[in-house]
């Protein structure tokens, strides 16, 4: 889930804002192919993370954020020109003009993906505890960049099809997870943050770019293992 963003675009001789602009995201339908095959486990939107518990609380981690960001085709909305430019679909300068984000004007998405790589601190508090299963709280922060590669058609210009640092991000989640045996676990959380991203290329000029913010929402469901990495290392259960 997304906010709404206001998205500047800037190049050699052009400049414009369109403002309160829709975007969603692009699920796969589930299925084994792509979810389960290991071939294609990148195309669906995902999280990975892969974390070292530093205490019997707390955790730091590594992860991935693969999320894909659309923004709506025919959707209305407000274009403010500030550089009288030919390339506009309105040549002129303008102010809060409503236009249609149709093809032959603008398709902008960041589809392979948003990605969010980032670092994160966690704390997990036992809430039961039994032989078998064992239900943790588990909250934390996270910060990092976006390495997105972003998908635009932007007045017929030959598009920039490549991975680019692109800005930053900060995150806060919650969740409760289920750890079987101590060795396999079940998550679910919820997740939002905010996005700034100054520098986003959009076609093949360096000249032209693109920049926006906007806060995201995700509800995750996690699957994963814990590696114990000696035979004494076997963790307590988190207590209060």
């Amino acid at each position: 889930m997304y906010s709404k963003s206001d998205i500047t675009f800037t190049g050699a001789d052009y400049g414009f804002e369109i403002k309160n602009v829709i975007a969603k995201d692009r699920q796969s339908v589930f299925g084994a192919d792509p979810y389960l095959n290991p071939a294609r486990a990148t195309i669906p939107q995902y999280n990975f993370r892969l974390g070292y518990f530093i205490s019997n609380h707390w955790d730091i981690s590594f992860g991935i954020d693969h999320m894909k960001y659309v923004v709506q085709d025919y959707q209305t909305v407000k274009i403010s020109v500030f550089d009288d430019s030919p390339l506009t679909p309105y040549e002129g300068v303008y102010n809060d003009y409503d236009i249609s984000t149709t093809s032959d004007f603008l398709l902008f998405e960041h589809t392979d993906g948003l990605n969010y790589i980032n670092l994160g601190i966690r704390r997990s508090d036992n809430i039961v505890a039994l032989d078998w299963v064992a239900f943790n709280l588990t909250e934390g922060i996270g910060a990092g960049a976006l390495y997105p590669k972003t998908n635009t058609t932007l007045f017929r210009k030959e598009r920039y099809d490549e991975f680019h640092w692109s800005g930053y991000s900060f995150d806060v989640m919650v969740g409760i997870n289920a750890k079987f045996f101590d060795v396999f676990f079940i998550q679910s959380e919820l997740k939002g943050g905010y996005v700034n991203m100054p520098n986003i290329r959009t076609t093949n000029s360096t000249d032209d770019k693109a920049s926006q913010s906007f806060f995201f929402g995700q509800i995750n469901i996690l699957f994963g293992g814990i590696i114990h990495l000696s035979p004494n290392s076997k963790r307590k259960q988190p207590t209060n």
